[in-house]
């Protein structure tokens, strides 16, 4: 009887340290029948009913954009402007700084054949309004930052939950096998970090790949996943002969384990990084774009580079295949997080997104790419109507704007509103869970029915609630 101890796949990649030559491995093995499952969990599947969008961009602003001031117009701050708001006042993230009432500083004027109303502090995104839905009744109940960007992400604020980006790849797979089929470009990293992009409970194949952080300049980020790529002094023979070597020690024990959920997660991240050396490189390069593309998207100037390579990325990910790319405006602190100072602040955050975001709405346009890319643009919450202390507004999360482009949302529509101080939604409330509901639905899945049994009962990113905006629908 042979003494030799069988190696666990574990402990052969904790003891291994065979690196990018392993990232092969999860293909062999699926091709000689060694996994407990067959094919890959990131193979595309069919969605529960014909879709309107095949991919969804979604570009978040860090800190929470002031609707008041952008989206949603208030006569009644100008006309009252200075007095005591004369309903009760929520909770607040600041109570004892809060003021009076607090008039937009900006005008608002219409825009396009819709008579879109945006202020102009986005003259460019104005200049988009016959293609957005602008929502103007988002609801939810996180009044800091890092229960609200949960809540946003993952559908709840307490728990740790799979975010909605790793939901959809559960549920519909990805259409390029050398690409991840959900990226965060420059992911904030605090206030929920990775819980933003991460597959909680699902398995681990539905990880948001991250590109860089949100404290990093783009020139570094570039420079991080080329080097990773590229493995340094080791040939394609060598690689492998070590994925052959890996596949053959599996194969001797391969009868007498069970399938280890969590490794053959990593192993696929393995396989997913082999093959990324034959597509990513040429993804991030945007040597290739023209002059007039690079202008569009605001790359020649400097407030608007870095904002602009995220939205530039997130199209050319989008056009090869990837689910879901999520681009994050953020830094070594939130962006848009004014408790004071946002008659200086809120104009250059504007500045720094607003060519951006209209450039990738017409770059998609123009390119036949927005009747089936969901564009979605949010922040955690939005301001309060009134002041903290002199020249700022706190968190409000009981009414607050974002919108939407293409994927099958109605055009150059507005929907629902808030009061007439803009602080609570009271028509069409369209709470964070609806909106996971509408995303999911366009997509092609039914919230409902997209779930994962876990803890001894079936969950799902709506949890047991989540309505579809069916108003929007084109």
């Amino acid at each position: 009887m042979s003494t030799r101890q069988p190696v666990s796949r574990r402990a052969l990649l904790r003891q291994s340290a065979l690196g990018i030559g392993s990232l092969g491995l999860y293909n062999l093995l699926a091709e000689n029948r060694l996994l407990g499952a067959t094919g890959s969990p990131l193979e595309a599947r069919q969605p529960h009913f014909a879709p309107r969008a095949k991919r969804v961009i979604f570009l978040f602003m860090h800190g929470g954009v002031s609707h008041v001031d952008t989206f949603d117009p208030k006569p009644r701050l100008k006309l009252d402007h200075g007095k005591p708001l004369p309903i009760k006042r929520e909770l607040t993230f600041n109570e004892k700084a809060a003021g009076a009432l607090l008039q937009s500083p900006w005008a608002f004027s219409q825009h396009g054949q819709s008579g879109t109303p945006v202020s102009e502090l986005f003259p460019e995104v104005a200049s988009c309004v016959d293609d957005m839905c602008v929502v103007r009744s988002m609801v939810g109940e996180g009044v800091d930052h890092g229960a609200a960007m949960l809540q946003l992400f993952t559908g709840t604020f307490s728990f740790t939950r799979p975010s909605i980006g790793s939901w959809t790849l559960y549920g519909l797979g990805t259409e390029n096998q050398n690409l991840p089929g959900f990226i965060t470009i420059k992911p904030t990293q605090w206030q929920g970090g990775d819980k933003l992009f991460g597959p909680s409970f699902l398995p681990g194949a539905y990880q948001g790949t991250a590109i860089g952080s949100s404290a990093m300049q783009v020139d570094d980020v570039l420079s991080e996943p080329i080097a990773h790529l590229a493995p340094r002094d080791v040939t394609t023979q060598e690689q492998q002969y070590e994925l052959d070597l890996l596949r053959q020690m599996n194969a001797r024990h391969a009868g007498d384990r069970r399938y280890d959920q969590n490794l053959e997660a990593r192993i696929q991240a393995f396989e997913l990084g082999f093959r990324m050396q034959l597509e990513a490189p040429e993804a991030l390069d945007t040597a290739g774009e023209s002059e007039a593309t690079k202008k569009l998207y605001g790359l020649d100037e400097d407030v608007t580079r870095d904002f602009g390579w995220q939205c530039l990325m997130a199209r050319r990910f989008a056009e090869r295949g990837v689910r879901v790319v999520q681009c994050t405006h953020s830094g070594v602190e939130e962006k848009w997080d004014h408790h004071s100072d946002i008659l200086r602040l809120h104009p250059l955050r504007a500045r720094e997104v607003d060519k951006p975001i209209a450039g990738l709405i017409k770059d998609l346009k123009s390119r036949g790419m927005l009747d089936d890319t969901l564009v979605v643009w949010s922040g955690e919450f939005g301001r309060t109507p009134f002041s903290q202390g002199a020249d700022g507004r706190d968190h409000n999360p009981y009414g607050f704007s974002m919108f939407m482009a293409g994927g099958g949302v109605k055009p150059g529509i507005t929907y629902g509103a808030t009061d007439e101080f803009g602080y609570h939604a009271i028509e069409d409330r369209m709470h964070i869970h609806d909106l996971h509901a509408t995303i999911l639905h366009l997509m092609g899945l039914d919230h409902e029915r997209l779930t994962y049994h876990y803890g001894g009962r079936a969950f799902r990113l709506t949890d047991v609630a989540g309505v579809v905006a069916d108003k929007i629908l084109a």
